[in-house]
């Protein structure tokens, strides 16, 4: 039985180190256009660079939307070969980026982000429902820590150093990480189903239909938004963040050091990955909810005083970020670890974590993209990292009074879920 039990948890940490490469790969499909600056250039009287942002989250945002139905509907087997075909649609959309005219490149980032926004939901679903889902979705999500950063630095690398054109370097980036996205999905589908303990412990996951859905947001609507509008802050916040890492780094005094990129976000991934990891330890599920919103409210604390500490003159640019992705990624992540994850294990509602997850990144990316769209591209401001820093400000308060709101709502809804 204990060998068993080994073979079980070794099988699962391989399904964690396949799943990180998966996603990790995938983010050398989406992110190393944003290492090019294309100073000077722009497309119907806009700076490039964020038309092309905008473009890409419009076709990421969609696929979010088409993946609340799509990805927690879809068989198990057919998971697999729904990655690869939507990493490979995505690298031809980045052939097209290179070799359009300028003027027509923005379609080229809209079809290259409209498949990925799919991905991660099909990754999760090997994950999720197990008493170890904290750990090994941890695992996944430092892969979208540490990736965006290391695939920046490839991409500058091959700019300032191997003198790659900006629109051609995309391309090359996904090509250099295609083969190792494919043994690792090959990998991420041998992971075994929950066992009877983790259905025990965590209630059994199934495909949701349409009704299936509804019952669960109807159930625990009021709840469900305050969190959700937490996610939409920390996406803004992140996904800035993420898109102008170049022109934020700038404004903190670093220039033309590709490494810094890849450095301040490994560092990020460590510390955010173990702290949200060890939910695990946590068998009450209502416990892991209490404990996880009060981390998530800390993170906030940090992200404005760190914050207000730099902009006096108190710590340095690369422990200003460091500190900016710990209080960004650990209440992000814990929405992909914990919160979702034991809202389904405490209800006795039919629901999957990929459902939640993707219901709330469609609204996540939608509030980003209508202010992108509201805020004349964000390219009006010149200063990047004074913008960066007030939205975090007011974002980051906003969101303590949301957390607040939920953690007294699902505490009162869930230990009474036998009036269902």
């Amino acid at each position: 039985m204990s060998d068993q039990s080994s073979a079980n948890r070794k099988s699962l940490w391989i399904a964690a180190a396949a799943a990180f490469s998966v996603y990790f790969c995938m983010y050398a499909f989406r992110k190393p256009f944003t290492a090019a600056a294309f100073d000077g250039q722009e497309v119907f009287n806009n700076e490039l660079k964020s038309v092309l942002i905008i473009s890409q989250l419009l076709g990421y945002m969609i696929s979010k939307f088409v993946g609340v139905r799509l990805v927690s509907e879809l068989n198990r087997k057919y998971r697999a070969l729904a990655i690869v075909g939507l990493i490979i649609f995505s690298e031809l959309a980045l052939v097209l980026f290179a070799i359009l005219p300028a003027d027509y490149k923005l379609i080229a980032m809209f079809l290259n982000g409209l498949p990925l926004g799919m991905v991660f939901g099909f990754v999760l679903s090997f994950l999720e429902g197990r008493t170890t889902t904290e750990a090994l979705s941890a695992a996944l999500c430092a892969s979208f820590i540490m990736s965006s950063g290391v695939v920046k630095s490839i991409g500058q690398w091959l700019i300032l150093d191997k003198s790659v054109d900006e629109f051609h370097m995309p391309m090359i980036v996904g090509l250099i990480f295609l083969l190792p996205l494919l043994f690792s999905v090959s990998v991420l589908q041998k992971t075994p189903p929950p066992s009877a303990l983790d259905i025990q412990a965590r209630n059994k996951r199934s495909t949701m239909n349409k009704g299936d859905r509804w019952n669960f947001f109807a159930a625990y609507w009021p709840g469900l938004l305050s969190l959700f509008t937490v996610y939409v802050t920390l996406t803004i916040i992140r996904t800035f963040r993420d898109d102008f890492g170049v022109e934020i780094w700038q404004g903190l005094g670093i220039r033309d050091k590709p490494s810094v990129y890849a450095s301040s976000e490994t560092i990020v991934m460590v510390i955010v990955t173990l702290l949200n990891a060890v939910a695990i330890y946590m068998r009450d599920n209502l416990r892991a909810l209490r404990v996880t919103f009060i981390i998530m409210t800390l993170a906030f604390v940090l992200l404005i005083g760190s914050t207000f500490i730099q902009n006096h003159g108190g710590i340095t640019p690369l422990l200003y970020m460091v500190l900016c992705g710990i209080g960004l990624y650990i209440p992000y992540v814990a929405f992909h670890t914990t919160v979702f994850e034991r809202i389904v294990s405490a209800s006795p509602l039919r629901g999957n974590l990929v459902f939640l997850m993707y219901l709330a990144d469609s609204i996540g990316y939608l509030g980003y993209v209508v202010l992108l769209s509201v805020k004349p591209l964000f390219e009006s401001s010149a200063n990047k990292l004074a913008l960066f820093q007030n939205t975090l400000y007011c974002l980051a308060g906003f969101s303590i009074l949301c957390l607040a709101i939920a953690a007294v709502y699902f505490q009162k809804k869930l230990s009474h879920k036998e009036a269902y």
